[in-house]
């Protein structure tokens, strides 16, 4: 899932990182950004156009739909 989009914005707490998936990266950092303690993806999930949102991050997410507070 993570492959086929252009980008991935992972979020935990206060914290998000995006990544350009047709860039160079590390495997395993994105790995551990994208999989919950369970193994699982992170929730919420989220595919909107070319872009994955990965766990939950309220200002990475404002930030990528554009919310100002």
């Amino acid at each position: 899932m993570a492959r086929a989009s252009g980008k991935v914005l992972t979020g935990r707490g206060q914290k998000s990182r995006m990544f350009d998936m047709k860039g160079p990266m590390d495997e395993e950092e994105l790995a551990r950004a994208l999989l919950g303690p369970s193994g699982n993806l992170r929730a919420p999930t989220l595919k909107v156009g070319d872009t994955l949102l990965v766990g939950w991050c309220e200002p990475g997410w404002l930030e990528f739909f554009g919310e100002n507070e």
